[in-house]
């Protein structure tokens, strides 16, 4: 190819060879230069793509048109897929998905990590890769985004002042209202669809992220696999204890023979975070509760808890499996959360001790010791950056054998990692939902005199980018 051609707005093919991040690929062209293609596209396309900039060591342009396609392609079956930006690998089969995601683990760990040779096993799939989430979140908006075939539409079919869905990526007002979402159960989306009859019936006004005005501004949603029950949470701007007693009947009566507890959380801050600061029980219970192995949890509105439930006991399993616990270990669970993985671990060691900066995890994670009748777990709200108060607060407990970290997507903050090196633990699990962070803490980990021994990636949400890891660490010698 002339180089001459290649300036903004000039056209290219390639093929298309690995995929990056912010819906992303890459790819080659002849002479060797390579181009980062924006589009929804697959290992092996070939495509035609528009060039958008031209930079000193690669070009960034558009995907046109898929010209050959890849053998990774499926249809996708979601009408939103490509302007809703929770599924990004919808188009791609499920095997192909786990091959991506392993890939993307390997590369991590070998680029930003100096990990050669990383021992990393096939990801775990699900068995089922539809319908899995035991929670979803809906956003409520007065600006409605309007889908591409809608732009020349004269009449439009729907109110542009509402949605009840999801936001565009990237745009923090506006909402696509959905009708219907393949990640989440079908009584979730039958609630959706109750809900949005009823606010259009009672008109009542959605929330507008710009001038913050408006009652309604998120519907989440949880369901048990174990005791099929229903959590319903609107949060609105205000309480209407009338009004939140007839949306209630309305769902009752919509879904007969549903196990159902619905709650309103209320919360005048101007952001559109699904929590309030004040918690109105309507019907029911106001929790569900959840089963791991046999473990009950207890699931409050705002309470965290992974999202798919038959996954996380398999990642739970894979942790347990590389621990390699003793009845007379120690184990320190840092992040622990709600306890989940502290509890499921505590009858395979004589103390494990849940560590959390969040005091509200703390005493869910109490609570569900309690509940479960388990009495060697003890969890204690610290500063997991500061190694002095942690020993002043458990002074009393014995150093840890077994590290579990489970930290969040940005990683462990330098200071938390290095009071955990501190302990001098014989093995860490580190346990990641993402790969740079993995391989940028595991490569300071390994500083410290520990070896990688092995990586394995568990698949806990498909058609996602997202991708959850079990790395386990031993201290040389």
């Amino acid at each position: 190819m002339n180089e001459e051609l290649l300036v903004k707005g000039g056209l290219v093919e390639l093929t298309i060879s690995d995929l990056a991040e912010k819906e992303q690929c890459f790819g080659r062209l002849e002479n060797g230069i390579g181009v980062m293609v924006s589009g929804m596209l697959a290992i092996g396309d070939r495509v035609s793509a528009r060039i958008r900039k031209v930079r000193q060591r690669y070009i960034e342009a558009e995907a046109l048109e898929i010209l050959e396609p890849s053998p990774d392609r499926t249809q996708p079956p979601c009408a939103f897929f490509g302007v809703c930006g929770g599924c990004k690998l919808m188009h791609v089969s499920y095997d192909a998905q786990l091959r991506y995601k392993r890939k993307k683990v390997i590369d991590a760990l070998q680029h930003l990590g100096n990990f050669p040779e990383p021992l990393v096993g096939e990801a775990l799939p699900v068995n089922e890769p539809f319908h899995y989430r035991n929670k979803i979140e809906f956003s409520c908006s007065s600006k409605r985004y309007l889908l591409p075939e809608e732009l020349s539409r004269e009449i439009l079919l729907r109110p542009k002042n509402f949605a009840l869905g999801f936001h565009t990526p990237g745009n923090f007002e506006k909402v696509i209202d959905i009708d219907y979402c393949y990640l989440a159960k079908e009584q979730m989306n039958r609630v959706l669809a109750l809900t949005r009859e009823f606010v259009l019936a009672q008109n009542l006004s959605p929330y507008d992220a710009r001038t913050h005005a408006g009652f309604l501004r998120n519907l989440v949603v949880r369901f048990s696999e174990d005791r099929r029950e229903l959590m319903v949470n609107l949060v609105t701007s205000w309480y209407d204890r009338e009004l939140m007693q007839h949306y209630a009947r309305y769902l009752e009566s919509g879904m007969p023979g549903e196990q159902m507890t619905v709650v309103n959380n209320v919360t005048q801050k101007r952001n559109t975070v699904a929590v309030g600061e004040e918690e109105f029980r309507v019907t029911g219970s106001g929790f569900i509760t959840e089963r791991l192995g046999d473990l009950d949890f207890r699931i409050s509105a705002n309470s965290f808890f992974q999202t798919n439930s038959s996954q996380a006991e398999r990642l739970y399993n894979g942790i347990l499996e590389v621990a390699g616990l003793r009845e007379n270990d120690t184990v320190y669970d840092l992040y622990c959360g709600t306890g989940t993985i502290t509890l499921y671990l505590s009858r395979y060691c004589r103390r494990v001790i849940g560590l959390e900066v969040v005091e509200s995890s703390i005493t869910d994670a109490r609570s569900n010791a309690v509940l479960n009748g388990i009495t060697n777990a003890v969890f204690f709200n610290v500063d997991l950056m500061n190694f002095h108060s942690m020993i002043d607060t458990l002074g009393e407990y014995e150093m840890p054998s077994v590290i579990i970290t489970d930290p969040p997507r940005a990683g462990m903050h330098p200071k938390a990692l290095g009071t955990m090196m501190q302990f001098g633990a014989r093995r860490i699990i580190y346990v990641s939902c993402n790969p740079a962070s993995l391989a940028r803490d595991g490569k300071d980990i390994c500083s410290y005199g520990y070896t990688l021994n092995s990586v394995q990636p568990v698949d806990m949400f498909p058609h996602t980018n997202h991708i959850e890891s079990i790395a386990c660490f031993e201290k040389n010698g």
